[in-house]
């Protein structure tokens, strides 16, 4: 994503907390920071793209945060999924006079690749219209709304995802406990409802093996997010919640590291090959 940004022509300052991982965007023209408040120090616009709610606290107000560095003026746009609430407590953290898009985006590696990623957004809708732009060289953006509807978009989204791969886990639990072979079975559902997950997992389910697209311990995250959501609203999340009870047990069986879809080895009783 950082990437895209300067392929597009952008001045960027990058921070990571894994030097590693930002040294190749040197090589492309970024300059690199050793803290969060350095690389946000005169910046018009900062964008946090962090595990959860409380790496975004941690780069936020930790050791030499952002939020001490940022401009009164500068726009942060919070592309993490983190949900709404942690964009409202991020808000109240800024300088005054900032601005805060929150942004966060569907899909994985190869979109991020691609500028494909689709990106809802929630704010002010004249910062938007100001910084789509940007946006657009990362994916596809949509305004949805107003401040956390962005967080709150992708909330609802992923429960979707999640519970989607728990189904065809059990699904496919209940095959092999029935005798069907699984190509055909995999044949049958890629026709079916549920189709286009079938269809997108299916390489993994062939080779029985599960590198990270989408890491399976940040999708047991957003499950989490999302049925704390739903219950701080009054809603009764029951899907939601047996999705992150699958997903939690598939982390302390040690696939957290691994695609999302591994949830259906664990499911399965079947350990994912190296």
């Amino acid at each position: 994503m950082a990437a895209r940004v300067v392929a597009a022509g952008h001045r960027v300052t990058v921070w990571n907390r894994t030097l590693s991982r930002a040294k190749p965007l040197a090589v492309r023209g970024a300059e690199i920071a050793s803290t969060p408040a350095e690389a946000v120090r005169g910046a018009e616009v900062v964008i946090t793209m962090l595990a959860g709610p409380d790496a975004l606290k941690s780069v936020l107000i930790g050791d030499s945060g952002m939020a001490s560095a940022m401009s009164a003026d500068a726009v942060l746009i919070e592309m993490s999924t983190v949900g709404p609430a942690a964009v409202r407590e991020a808000v109240t953290v800024l300088p005054k006079g900032a601005q805060v898009l929150d942004a966060p985006v569907l899909g994985s590696v190869p979109q991020a690749l691609e500028g494909t990623l689709r990106i809802f957004v929630g704010g002010e809708p004249d910062i938007y219209e100001r910084w789509a732009g940007l946006l657009s060289a990362i994916g596809d953006p949509n305004y949805v709304g107003p401040s956390g509807s962005g967080a709150a978009m992708k909330l609802v989204v992923n429960s979707t995802l999640v519970a989607l791969m728990s189904t065809l886990a059990e699904a496919l639990s209940l095959a092999d406990a029935l005798a069907l072979d699984q190509r055909r079975v995999l044949d049958m559902l890629a026709d079916s409802p549920i189709g286009t997950t079938v269809r997108s997992k299916r390489d993994h389910l062939d080779s029985g093996r599960y590198p990270p697209r989408f890491r399976l311990e940040l999708a047991a995250k957003d499950a989490r997010l999302a049925v704390e959501a739903a219950e701080g609203h009054g809603r009764d999340p029951r899907i939601a919640r047996a999705a992150r009870s699958w997903l939690e047990d598939a982390v302390k069986s040690g696939y957290g590291d691994l695609d999302y879809s591994a949830v259906i080895a664990h499911v399965r009783g079947r350990k994912p090959l190296a």
